[in-house]
């Protein structure tokens, strides 16, 4: 056989590969031409199950959101995707009040299925830098993968992949003033699907904590107690119990530290602990209690008057902050280990500045020392 023989042979694509494109095609072919009812239908009574691959399960759920909309009946999925876009849209224009700023908005897509909408606030009046951030993910999840997921949640299939759909809604915000606190929030669904699209396991997690460089006892009791308010509608042991996760999660362990000072947090809530209508709802009101509990805050912090001294110490802090994230944060991993991840939405959390001195210490007795007090003590606020 000739060289020139053995390089086109080499670029012509195997069996294998035609097979698979040609069989992503049919499905994308099912999956726009047919009317959603038929589809519906037609996975659920075929003799042999039809497997939909990611991007076909994407494209069927983009098709029921156009002809059928999304009610109490429609997949979890739609439905969580649907309240946090509202969410975002609402977060946003009351940042906006606050700001005088308007968001850059940027709307993404993911070749394999999902995109997002990411909003983005940089040197604004109010706030040095903030993100609003929604992410849609479709992708399949490999054997190891599943192996390690499975410890936590013993309802997930073993096979040998998965197809999945994971959702969140994130949001940092950094204030310039030193005296207005940074504020963190994420609320997120994930679940893994069967061929045929329905869920197959599923389970929500999220939480809000507050990060301040001077502490101001009566703004940490307020957050903390809307937050209490949210968690007591639906389960007395909620707040308890997610207070103290929040305060072991982010918790710098190299410093011996917090980040902050807290709020909640809770991963992995799944049928084991409460249905998915009522987890839901639990979602619902936590996000929901967000501008009620930071609003005021930023009304009472953002035009305090603050020296070099302390915008230095803020800048100190945010080092700190920027630390978790990128040694610690699973959520900050998971997103930059994802392909086709878009990574300036997942650093967006990140402050615009921030400063690492050498051997640093507060000053005995003083306000930057009673943080540092606190952060390694964490406390009961409410």
């Amino acid at each position: 056989m000739s060289k020139r023989q053995l390089t086109t042979k080499s670029l012509s694509p195997s069996p294998t590969i035609v097979h698979n494109r040609r069989k992503q095609d049919e499905q994308l072919a099912l999956v726009s031409n047919t009317p959603i009812d038929h589809i519906c239908v037609l996975l659920q009574t075929c003799q042999k199950p039809i497997k939909l691959d990611a991007r076909s399960l994407a494209e069927l759920d983009e098709r029921t959101k156009r002809e059928k909309g999304v009610d109490e009946n429609s997949p979890m999925r739609l439905r969580m995707e649907q309240f946090i876009r509202e969410q975002q849209k609402a977060i946003v224009f009351e940042l906006e009040k606050l700001d005088g700023k308007s968001f850059r908005e940027d709307t993404w897509t993911r070749e394999k299925g999902g995109g997002g909408i990411s909003c983005v606030l940089q040197e604004g009046n109010v706030f040095e830098k903030g993100g609003v951030n929604i992410s849609v993910v479709y992708g399949t999840l490999s054997k190891p993968a599943i192996a390690k997921m499975r410890a936590n949640h013993k309802n997930l299939a073993d096979a040998e992949e998965l197809d999945f759909y994971a959702l969140g809604l994130s949001m940092v915000l950094h204030p310039h003033n030193p005296m207005a606190p940074t504020v963190h929030l994420n609320y997120r669904y994930f679940e893994t699907m069967r061929p045929d699209g329905t869920s197959q396991a599923w389970w929500f997690g999220g939480g809000s904590d507050l990060t301040p460089s001077y502490l101001f006892d009566e703004d940490v009791v307020h957050f903390h107690k809307t937050l209490k308010e949210a968690c007591d509608k639906h389960n007395k042991d909620y707040y308890p119990r997610f207070k103290k996760w929040c305060d072991e999660y982010f918790c710098n362990a190299h410093r011996g530290e917090s980040r902050g000072v807290g709020g909640i947090f809770f991963d992995d809530l799944d049928e084991t602990v409460a249905d998915a209508d009522n987890s839901f709802a639990f979602i619902q009101d936590c996000l929901k209690s967000f501008l009620p509990a930071y609003l005021p805050i930023m009304e009472r912090r953002k035009d305090m008057p603050f020296t070099e001294k302390e915008k230095e110490w803020q800048q100190v802090r945010r080092g700190r902050y920027v630390e978790f994230n990128l040694v610690h944060d699973r959520g900050t991993a998971f997103g930059l280990n994802v392909p086709g991840s878009r990574v300036e939405s997942i650093l967006m959390s990140l402050p615009l500045t921030a400063s690492w001195r050498y051997m640093y210490e507060p000053e005995p007795r003083s306000r930057e020392q009673r943080l540092v007090d606190v952060l390694k003590n964490p406390k009961e606020w409410v």
